[in-house]
């Protein structure tokens, strides 16, 4: 499982120290808020790693609640990135599906954290903002044939704590491994 942070590395290091368990490598990468840095740097990182899953995580100054997004879109870049740069094309690949579902089920994981009691509040979207995390996510599930997930974070302290959000994190990471290795099992054992 690799996590890829946008803008929250406290929460990363918190998730880091919290831990997903002994059967899972965790590796937590920050990835800049440039279309260039998405472009070079996701490629290299699922190759390297062949990851079953990667997460994003990214602040939204809009966030409420933590947001699990369950597509991303390929059209719509217009806005300038740190660098002060935007593709041409604006969009993340040529020719590409204009929206990339998640293969997880990201309803089913909101519910079973929600009803885990662990007191943070987490939502379902389908529009990460046509932004940097909508054009990482959309990289990324083009990329690792929906094996993505992106979860948008309130800024700390808008209600949450670093901690809160770490276990929140935790919770559903391992609730999105959980559903994958469900699947995995599924389409290992059935027979038509």
């Amino acid at each position: 499982c690799i996590c890829i942070w946008h803008g929250v590395i406290v929460t990363g290091h918190e998730l880091d120290r919290l831990g997903l368990g002994e059967a899972v490598d965790l590796y937590v990468c920050e990835v800049p808020v440039e279309y260039q840095a998405v472009q070079s740097l996701l490629p290299s990182l699922w190759k390297q790693h062949q990851p079953q899953l990667v997460v994003h995580v990214g602040v939204s100054g809009l966030a409420t609640t933590v947001t699990l997004e369950q597509c991303g879109h390929n059209e719509g870049y217009r806005r300038l990135d740190n660098c002060s740069y935007c593709p041409a094309s604006q969009c993340c690949m040529e020719n590409g599906p204009d929206c990339i579902n998640s293969v997880l089920d990201m309803d089913a994981v909101c519910r079973k954290v929600n009803d885990s009691g662990l007191g943070v509040v987490v939502s379902v979207s389908k529009d990460a903002g046509r932004y940097l995390c909508d054009y990482t996510y959309y990289t990324s599930l083009y990329l690792g044939q929906g094996r993505s997930a992106f979860i948008h974070v309130p800024p700390l302290g808008k209600p949450y704590s670093s901690w809160e959000l770490g276990k929140a994190l935790q919770a559903i990471v391992r609730e999105m491994l959980e559903l994958l290795e469900l699947d995995r099992h599924l389409h290992l054992y059935y027979i038509p």
